[in-house]
């Protein structure tokens, strides 16, 4: 018997953004990550999932997601793309402005921008691919630029050989966003963090976001 999944809890404004997005761009039917991973079966560089799933892969505790978040290293984008080829279409999105990402337009809008990918305008979108930034092959933070470090000091490898952002760093991600799915996954996450990753996520969360809701959580 399948575990069910908790539902995901989403606040009107949230509601009626996803509808506005569906009008204009089309719906979603997002991979899983099992999926995710014979969809990059060959491809030679990292890559990794961020998110919702990231948080589901370390805690074990299911519930629904709107989508799923795969990345990888600007540096690496010429590679995907030519491991994708002709089969998938890629959309480089930045600040509501869509545009192909392809032999005619090899540059992406942004390096700290998201790639959508399906297979054509009449299907939907299946991965959602926000860019990581990098410094000489190394990972770069979104939210603090001056973390930089090796990809294996801020990823771990389950053990479906799937590679996932680490959760303290997934949850400084959502931390910005304070959506009702963020607050569940750090209620279910914190818990399970050692000693270590909550005094790191702690001291991230103080000094980026002073007076942050969460702080009075992270006890």
């Amino acid at each position: 018997m399948t575990e069910e999944r908790e539902p995901l809890h989403r606040t009107p404004e949230e509601v009626a953004e996803d509808e506005e997005f569906f009008g204009r761009y089309g719906p979603w039917e997002p991979m899983d990550p099992p999926a995710l991973a014979d969809f990059m079966a060959g491809f030679t560089r990292p890559w990794w999932i961020v998110g919702g799933w990231s948080i589901e892969a370390y805690t074990g505790v299911l519930r629904e997601h709107e989508d799923v978040d795969l990345t990888l290293l600007a540096c690496d984008l010429d590679a995907f793309r030519a491991h994708v080829g002709d089969a998938w279409h890629l959309w480089s999105n930045h600040g509501g402005t869509l545009r192909p990402f392809s032999d005619r337009f090899p540059e992406v809008l942004d390096v700290s921008s998201q790639v959508w990918i399906r297979r054509s305008a009449t299907d939907p979108w299946v991965i959602d691919l926000p860019i990581t930034p990098d410094r000489d092959g190394l990972w770069t933070s979104k939210r603090d630029p001056d973390h930089v470090a090796p990809l294996a000091d801020v990823t771990w490898v389950a053990d479906d050989g799937i590679r996932y952002l680490r959760p303290e760093i997934t949850l400084l991600y959502k931390a910005v966003l304070h959506r009702p799915k963020d607050d569940r996954d750090l209620a279910v996450t914190w818990p399970l963090l050692d000693a270590g990753a909550r005094d790191w996520l702690r001291e991230a969360v103080t000094r980026l976001y002073p007076g942050h809701a969460w702080l009075d959580r992270m006890t």
